[in-house]
């Protein structure tokens, strides 16, 4: 098939640090290249995959030091570029949540846009009434319930190479791990007081936002000082590895309807165990007693470290490749695509 893969545009493609949705294309781009299919990719100048792309700014919004910048500029000019050669394409596969909706309203059905992100948000409904043409893809069926009467055409979970996040079956930190971003959802303040109860150093790999600063420096950063809590900051691909693999367990205390969790997978991946908050995708992605544990409390929290770094690791990333590799991902893809492009003959013969 000829696909056409458009993320936005605040990372590289994949990122070079933090970043979600352009990490989850890149490898997605990847996989289905390899299996035979011809990709297009539409992204920034540092991007690397093994697609033909098409570079519609010169880097990624969020890392360019220029002061002043466009974000809207920059994508609606790249909708233009798609929009100009959507001839090309069997199927369009937007990351963008609905920002491509007035200009590809007429093609609707030629598109599959994958949602990355919360969905319990105020003007959202009365946006998915008023273009309920479009295909949607969720990352989990717990992130459809905001929007439930919306055009949903199927759920396809994140995956990640096999071998990006290699199995470790001895890890040598002896350390919790917490690895994401500093924001109040995220709750790395539930991590610090689990780590402190069960008496386990802690390391914190994380980024902060500027809209989380003040945020960080009064909440959080007077918690570093406990002993054994390590603030390491913003770490990359290449260091997630050791960081992850080397981790008695990773913690996920979030407080928020996660629509997906790309860290648990890469956790899993490593053979590393995760104990998870009963919040949004967390009961569809971790196997409750294998892959890690699923809690509600910090008491609950405490009891699941101690019983989850004595868990099979081989069994953890067993359970990686099972479910989340990049190419079972694709191929979930796949499947969607072709029943979006078998529509068209029946439309052109309506």
């Amino acid at each position: 098939m000829k696909i056409a893969q458009v993320p936005p545009l605040y990372e590289a493609v994949p990122p070079r640090l933090y970043g979600g949705t352009e990490r989850v294309v890149a490898h997605l781009t990847d996989a289905l290249v390899d299996a035979g299919h011809d990709v297009t990719l539409f992204c920034t100048g540092e991007s690397r995959t093994s697609a033909r792309q098409v570079v519609v700014r010169d880097q990624a919004i969020r890392l360019d030091p220029a002061p002043l910048k466009s974000d809207w500029a920059a994508h609606l000019s790249m909708l233009h570029q798609v929009r100009e050669r959507m001839d090309e394409f069997d199927v369009v596969h937007f990351h963008t949540d609905l920002l491509q909706y007035p200009v590809f309203a007429d093609v609707a059905h030629r598109t599959l846009t994958t949602l990355h992100g919360r969905l319990d948000i105020k003007d959202l409904p009365d946006a998915y009434r008023r273009w309920p043409q479009f295909p949607l893809c969720s990352i989990s069926d717990h992130q459809r319930a905001p929007l439930a009467f919306a055009n949903w055409v199927g759920t396809v979970y994140h995956g990640y190479p096999p071998q990006l996040y290699p199995f470790k079956a001895d890890p040598a930190g002896g350390y919790l791990a917490f690895l994401g971003r500093i924001s109040p959802e995220k709750r790395v303040d539930r991590a610090i007081e689990i780590a402190t109860r069960v008496g386990m150093p802690l390391k914190i790999a994380a980024k902060v936002d500027a809209a989380d600063a003040r945020y960080f420096r009064e909440y959080i950063e007077p918690l570093l000082s406990r002993p054994g809590i390590e603030f390491i900051g913003e770490i990359n691909d290449a260091q997630k590895v050791g960081f992850l693999g080397d981790a008695a367990a990773l913690l996920f205390p979030i407080d928020w309807p996660e629509p997906f969790g790309l860290v648990m997978i890469e956790a899993m991946s490593c053979g590393t165990p995760v104990v998870g908050w009963r919040c949004g995708s967390v009961p569809e992605v971790l196997t409750d007693g294998v892959t890690g544990r699923i809690v509600g409390s910090i008491d609950e929290a405490v009891a699941a470290v101690r019983e989850v770094v004595g868990y099979d690791r081989a069994r953890i990333r067993a359970g990686f490749e099972e479910r989340f590799t990049a190419a079972a991902m694709a191929a979930d893809y796949v499947a969607l695509y072709e029943r979006l492009a078998a529509v068209e003959p029946l439309r052109r013969l309506a």
